[in-house]
């Protein structure tokens, strides 16, 4: 199977990160508790944005610690032969960041994509599952044919709105729900 991962609460725990940002440059409290919605209302898109790209300055990549499991049960996907691509909304100057990042936690993986245009990328390398946080991404993905898994997040609400996604509380549960998928496509290979 060809499996696209997100970074950004997917593999690790980004809110704290950003929140810690837009507090210091706006001085506005974000309480992850309380982000319901993918939308971020209290900031003009030109500042978020700039938060964004602070937080994905080598210092705070380098200062991200992956889920519990995150980096095991992907391991192990890779150890069974799939596919791996980690992508992310992250510019080009963020590559070679998280490319350390990735290598200083362990994480196995064939292809990193950084990139503000996942869905088209996903396409391109054919991946049969995306997991990651964006209610939007895994709506796209769902068009394009592509499977989707999320962690449960407050923001992660939005897809109740009938899209397919496979949701879990943290990457143990999100294995076993993947589980089938990776079986199933392991027997086609066989």
């Amino acid at each position: 199977m060809r499996i696209a991962i997100d970074i950004d609460s997917t593999l690790h725990h980004y809110w704290d990160q950003l929140s810690a940002v837009v507090l210091r440059r706006h001085g506005i409290e974000m309480p992850y508790e309380g982000q319901t919605t993918w939308a971020i209302g209290p900031l003009e898109p030109n500042q978020l944005r700039a938060c964004v790209r602070e937080t994905h300055s080598a210092e705070l990549i380098a200062a991200a610690r992956p889920y519990p499991g995150a980096v095991d049960v992907v391991n192990g996907w890779a150890r069974r032969g799939h596919f791996i691509h980690i992508t992310s909304h992250r510019s080009d100057e963020a590559h070679e960041p998280t490319a350390d990042w990735l290598a200083a936690i362990g994480l196995r993986f064939d292809e990193l994509y950084c990139s503000f245009d996942k869905i088209s990328r996903c396409r391109e390398v054919e991946i049969d599952l995306l997991i990651d946080d964006s209610p939007v991404n895994l709506a796209h993905a769902a068009e394009a044919g592509i499977a989707g898994a999320t962690l449960r997040h407050p923001w992660t609400g939005d897809l109740a709105d009938g899209t397919p996604v496979l949701v879990a509380d943290d990457w143990p549960g999100l294995a076993a729900a993947v589980e089938p998928l990776l079986v199933r496509d392991e027997s086609r290979r066989s």
